[in-house]
């Protein structure tokens, strides 16, 4: 496979999983993090990252946008329901 056809893969297959992740909004991003150790956050900084490695100039909002196909705030207010005491312990037990 040549270098074009892979990054046009991974492309798609990134998109894909944005779409995905959009359409399960009910995957909580603490639980993701739990079970995953990365969650949309996570994704909007990897993003970030590689626009800014080719000098493409985005804060973290924009690429929070990208991410989360909205305003995060907007998101937040939305589809985050407040972490519970059994998220938060494994949260914290996973931090090492």
């Amino acid at each position: 496979m040549n270098k074009q056809t892979q990054t046009e893969i991974e492309a798609a297959a990134f998109r894909k999983l944005i779409e995905h992740l959009d359409s399960r909004k009910d995957a909580q991003n603490i639980d993701l993090m739990n079970l995953a150790g990365f969650c949309r956050n996570c994704l909007a900084k990897w993003y970030r990252a590689a626009a800014e490695d080719r000098g493409v100039e985005m804060d973290y909002d924009q690429a929070r946008e990208v991410i989360y196909k909205e305003p995060y705030e907007s998101w937040k207010e939305k589809h985050q329901l407040p972490a519970t005491a059994a998220q938060k312990a494994a949260f914290n037990k996973g931090k090492v």
